[in-house]
C-alpha cells in the first residue's frame, strides 16, 4: 500500500518539525513548518503534515478565514453540518470567517497542506473516534 509518506515528508516545502506548539489541539502526529510568520502581514502561511489518521480538533477562525492547498497525500475538510470532503493534491478549500470546521489526513494515508490563515483560531472539541472512523 502507498500511503504517500514520502511525497509528504519530501514535498516542495519542508515538512518542519513535530507541532508541539498545538499538539493539544490535535489527535494523532502532526508537523508544522512557518512559511510566512511576519508581524507586518496579517497571515501566516505554514506547511502541515499529518501521519495518517492524524486530525485538528473542530475550531473556528474568528476575524478571518483559511485556505487550504493540498500539496500531498489525502485528506478529509469538513464543516459543521456538511458531510466530509475527502482532498487530493491540487485541491484548494476556503473557510470562510466563523466556520466551525476540521481536517486532516485519511486513515491511511500522509497528508500535508498549505494553510493560509488570518484571524484567531477558537479550538473546540476533538473530532470523536466514531465520527471520524464513519469516513469512508
Amino acid at each position: 500500500m502507498n500511503n504517500n509518506e514520502n511525497s509528504v515528508q519530501h514535498g516542495i516545502f519542508a515538512m518542519g518539525d513535530l507541532n508541539v506548539a498545538f499538539q493539544q489541539y490535535f489527535t494523532g502526529k502532526s508537523y508544522h513548518n512557518a512559511l510566512v510568520k511576519d508581524e507586518q502581514v496579517n497571515v501566516t502561511v505554514s506547511n502541515v503534515s499529518f501521519e495518517p489518521g492524524a486530525r485538528n480538533n473542530w475550531h473556528i477562525h474568528h476575524n478571518g478565514y483559511q485556505i487550504l492547498l493540498v500539496t500531498g497525500g489525502e485528506g478529509w475538510y469538513q464543516e459543521a453540518g456538511q458531510p466530509a470532503q475527502r482532498l487530493h493534491p491540487g485541491d484548494v478549500v476556503i473557510t470562510h470567517d466563523g466556520i466551525k470546521h476540521w481536517h486532516g489526513a485519511t486513515k491511511d494515508s500522509w497528508f500535508s497542506h498549505i494553510a493560509i490563515t488570518a484571524g484567531t483560531p477558537e479550538w473546540l472539541s476533538p473530532v470523536s473516534n466514531d465520527e471520524y472512523n464513519a469516513l469512508a
